[in-house]
């Protein structure tokens, strides 16, 4: 058994600029965790495999292509490969997600 506590696993540095811990990475799959500060948000982005979002804490808002929704804790939100997409925290308090790539990517993310 392998117990990964979020809050030892380190800060990965990203052009976003915004805390990201990976949690979890092996051949099938990637899980990061994300937290944004108020006024914190993803640069719009390209990943090349399906991803999904679940909210651990906080409210926030997705957007993916056109669409921009509000969202809070306890939902899971899905996001089809090669869709731009993005994070944001317009609120006042703390946003956490849990990022989870399957299958792993192969190639890179594009940022737009």
């Amino acid at each position: 058994m392998k117990i990964t506590d979020m809050k030892s696993a380190p800060e990965k540095p990203n052009p976003h600029n915004v805390s990201v811990r990976m949690l979890y990475d092996n051949e099938n799959a990637q899980a990061v965790h994300i937290e944004l500060k108020p006024g914190e948000a993803l640069k719009k982005h390209i990943t090349p495999v399906d991803v999904f979002f679940y909210v651990l804490e906080g409210n926030g808002a997705v957007e993916i292509g056109d669409e921009q929704v509000e969202v809070s804790r306890d939902m899971l939100i899905e996001s089809p490969a090669k869709i731009p997409h993005r994070l944001l925290n317009p609120g006042d308090g703390t946003f956490r997600v849990l990022v989870v790539k399957a299958p792993r990517p192969t190639e890179k993310t594009r940022m737009l």
